[in-house]
């Protein structure tokens, strides 16, 4: 597949800034994708590379972009069923089944969701230089839950613009060991790579790891557990499961952060992406979506209700 071309000159009298001039002929592109065309040297403005988003367009300059090609990968889809709360030609809403890796990666070259997602919806869009279906952002392996994919480019950056202005919002369901401090709170801890474990995160040091911020609430009370609403305001690694046990409530079932003796018994992580509220493309007003707790995890709870 060769790389698009994209020719256009500027007929107004008056300048403009190269990017704004962009975006408005090129609708089916975001200015962030325009932008990292022209910071990765893809646009030319009279046969000259533009080094910069605000370089001045006067009549009759003529502009040439590149558009990458998708590069084809080796994965191949994998006719695994998939629990799709919504769909239309921009993303797919999934609730991901616990136990599922969303994406390849050392030790899971297969039976990912984007192996699903490719058999479900093998017209996505190549999406950041290869043809597989867009992952906005993640959830643990053994976290269940509401995940939202895009299948195409522009969906992607769409999606991914709201992410990086932290206006998507994500709620939780957590059952903990304990309880946390207050029934009601706020974990400011910056994350960051455990040093002395490569596949842990932990709390990091005043001023190392990266921002790191969740909310709490109690949503009901038992002997030795708790049932909590945690909306994540940064989507960092492992957040939830890592400021839980900073405050001393540990998610019930988590084998690397939490207690190892469980005094109810917990198939796995107790934790779910339960709601998702964001804005899709092409629509104005943000929706809701939301996935209700598996049966493995209802189980546990009516357990401790007896």
């Amino acid at each position: 597949m060769d790389d698009q071309i994209i020719k256009l000159e500027y007929t107004d009298k008056k300048e403009a800034r190269l990017d704004h001039f962009l975006v408005k002929e090129l609708p089916d592109y975001t200015r962030t994708r325009l932008q990292n065309l022209i910071a990765k040297e893809m646009v030319t403005v009279n046969g000259n590379i533009a080094k910069k988003n605000g370089l001045k367009l006067s009549q009759g300059a003529k502009i040439i972009l590149r558009i990458p090609a998708a590069q084809e990968t080796e994965l191949i889809p994998e006719n695994i069923p998939l629990d799709i709360i919504f769909e239309n030609s921009d993303v797919l809403v999934i609730n991901k089944a616990a136990d599922m890796v969303v994406h390849p990666s050392a030790g899971h070259a297969t039976g990912t969701l984007v192996h699903a997602a490719l058999a479900h919806a093998p017209e996505m869009e190549g999406i950041g230089g290869e043809i597989r279906p867009g992952v906005v952002h993640r959830l643990d392996k053994d976290t269940s839950g509401i995940i939202i994919m895009a299948k195409n480019d522009k969906a992607m950056q769409w999606l991914q613009e709201q992410f990086m202005a932290r206006s998507v919002k994500k709620s939780y369901l957590a059952l903990v060991d304990g309880a946390p401090p207050t029934p009601i709170g706020r974990v400011e801890a910056p994350v960051g790579r455990d040093p002395a474990h490569r596949k842990k995160m932990a709390i990091a040091k005043l001023g190392k790891g990266r921002e790191a911020i969740s909310e709490y609430k109690t949503l009901e009370s038992f002997e030795d557990h708790t049932l909590l609403e945690v909306s994540i305001l940064t989507g960092r690694t492992h957040q939830i499961r890592l400021h839980c046990a900073f405050v001393g409530a540990p998610v019930a079932g988590d084998t690397l952060y939490g207690r190892r003796k469980q005094k109810v018994k917990v198939p796995r992580q107790f934790l779910h992406a339960a709601r998702l509220t964001i804005i899709l493309p092409k629509e104005k007003e943000a929706r809701t979506f939301e996935a209700p707790l598996p049966e493995e995890l209802e189980n546990v709870l009516a357990e401790l209700r007896l």
